[in-house]
């Protein structure tokens, strides 16, 4: 067979019109009853949908806005709030009106409702100015309209102005109470579409929209993954390998945009024109294109990550207790960048990990040249003495001021730093980096583990003297931690405020237990 020029694109720039683009339809989207949309709007319920950017919320919703109009009895509207955030009341409802008005009568003509000149007079003398007009219009509008049924669906709600938030929830509350018992209400259903939890927002002290189902927009499964990539094989006659399919949904873990920009790059970038097939190894290379380009996915969510970075790392690398009221969680759990998995909180795809992992390690300034012979002894081990030694000489050079949040040494820092300076030994699979360990004796600071062999390191702000600091730490490796994890060897990195930075401590090396301990004392001090 011969290559065949593609008819539509793997959208990864905007909603996905199904005519020019290639598209697949989300299942399993359920509240937490397991009801579908259909189910609930079917049942007027009010309910809230929560998604990241880019994971397919608007595709979604317009296509059910199509399937919900082929149902004569539903007058279904499609607002966005995406462009509201800094309005004013007034010219926010006028926006309101405009787009709720126009698609009101629109679909009433479509649907050949016979009070439509009754309502259309009401709407050209009703005019939208706050929250208190917007109640009057639909009170009206279940006096006059009989067996036609509003479904709003509000895509970016996030975008409404922050000062109408109460009053604009607390109006659809009490319009879903008084109504809730009446079959023949006019506003029968409403969703409210973003990427916040909105049934999680409080305002006053209590959630103005606690009346809402939940409901949570899954990513692509495995079988969403083929039938996108199987569209583009019938077109051209270039298939993809079950292996590359598998390796596209694993790596991505379903992710909508990365699966659409993942196959433009496969198609366009690493296999274009063919019809050889797409294999697992040209995964791998698009994938190391993709985490190599500059495009407003990856920075936007970079920004947000910025915001919880150490949360993030620490994510990263140790199964973190996943906790829903932890607001760093929560926060990256809305974004995109994280999910719950096995109750713990790990990063949401590979792709994720790999590209922020290193961005904020390279932020850092964290820069060895791994190639160097005096980093490894002479049977491929860890030099640890001379990986330490370095490392001081780099904060050395980056000077003291990220230790410091109101006057205060900040404990997390140093250990950040030295967790990426580590970090570069151990990248593209050469071994493991962990930190905030979980054991059966409590926590080790960073595990690190190359060609088989641990290293475990403790880190310690100084706050006393640096002799109890050290004794401190000394007591916790080798009372807990080498033990547990029978190693050796265990090494202590003190960040000292009451030693100059710049002011080169000599590495002290204890024998203790039959431990051998290498302590390096790394001056903070401004």
């Amino acid at each position: 067979m011969n290559y065949r020029k593609p008819k539509r694109i793997f959208e990864d720039s905007g909603t996905v019109d199904p005519r020019m683009s290639y598209h697949v339809e989300l299942k399993n989207v359920v509240n937490t009853r397991k009801q579908d949309i259909k189910t609930m709007v079917d049942l007027g319920r009010y309910f809230s949908i929560f998604a990241p950017r880019q994971s397919g919320k608007t595709t979604f919703f317009e296509g059910f806005c199509r399937k919900l109009e082929k149902d004569p009895a539903y007058a279904a509207i499609l607002l966005s709030f995406q462009r509201y955030k800094n309005l004013d009341i007034q010219r926010f409802y006028q926006l309101v009106q405009r787009d709720f008005y126009s698609q009101l009568t629109d679909r009433l003509e479509a649907v050949n409702c016979p009070k439509l000149d009754a309502i259309r007079a009401y709407l050209n003398t009703h005019n939208l100015t706050d929250h208190i007009s917007f109640s009057e219009l639909f009170e009206e509008l279940n006096r006059k309209i009989e067996f036609k049924k509003i479904v709003i669906l509000i895509d970016e709600f996030d975008g409404i102005p922050i000062n109408e938030l109460e009053n604009f929830l607390t109006t659809l509350r009490d319009l879903y109470q008084k109504y809730k018992k009446r079959t023949s209400k006019a506003l029968y259903s409403v969703g409210l579409v973003g990427i916040r939890n909105i049934t999680k927002l409080i305002v006053g002290g209590v959630s103005p929209f606690n009346i809402a189902d939940q409901v949570k927009l899954p990513p692509f499964t495995l079988k969403n993954v083929q039938d996108l990539y199987n569209q583009y094989t019938e077109e051209t006659n270039q298939p993809f390998t079950e292996d590359a399919v598998k390796k596209v949904f694993n790596e991505t873990a379903g992710q909508p945009w990365l699966v659409n920009r993942l196959g433009t790059i496969l198609t366009v970038d690493i296999k274009p024109e063919t019809t050889d097939p797409i294999t697992a190894e040209d995964v791998e290379k698009g994938i190391m294109h993709l985490l190599k380009e500059r495009n407003s996915h990856f920075d936007n969510l970079f920004e947000k990550a910025k915001l919880y970075k150490e949360t993030f790392v620490q994510i990263t690398f140790n199964g973190v207790d996943y906790s829903p009221d932890n607001e760093d969680q929560s926060w990256l759990e809305q974004y995109g960048l994280i999910k719950e998995k096995n109750n713990n909180a790990v990063v949401a795809n590979a792709i994720y990990k790999r590209r922020f992992l290193k961005a904020f390690f390279q932020e850092s300034g964290a820069i060895a040249d791994t190639s160097l012979k005096a980093y490894f002894t002479s049977d491929g081990f860890l030099n640890m003495k001379a990986v330490l030694s370095d490392f001081e000489e780099y904060i050395m050079q980056i000077g003291v001021n990220a230790f410091y949040a109101s006057q205060k040494p900040y404990e997390k820092t140093g250990q950040f730093l030295l967790t990426a300076w580590l970090y570069q030994f151990v990248e593209q699979g050469k071994g493991e980096l962990s930190f905030e360990v979980s054991t059966g004796l409590g926590r080790i600071d960073i595990l690190l583990t190359y060609q088989g062999r641990k290293y475990i390191v403790e880190t310690k702000i100084n706050r006393s003297s640096f002799e109890r600091t050290a004794q401190k730490a000394i007591d916790q490796l080798c009372g807990k931690y080498l033990l547990t994890e029978r190693a050796n060897e265990g090494y202590v990195v003190i960040f000292d405020p009451k030693t100059t930075v710049g002011e080169l401590c000599t590495p002290q090396e204890r024998l203790v237990q039959g431990k051998k301990i290498l302590i390096f004392n790394i001056g903070i001090g401004r």
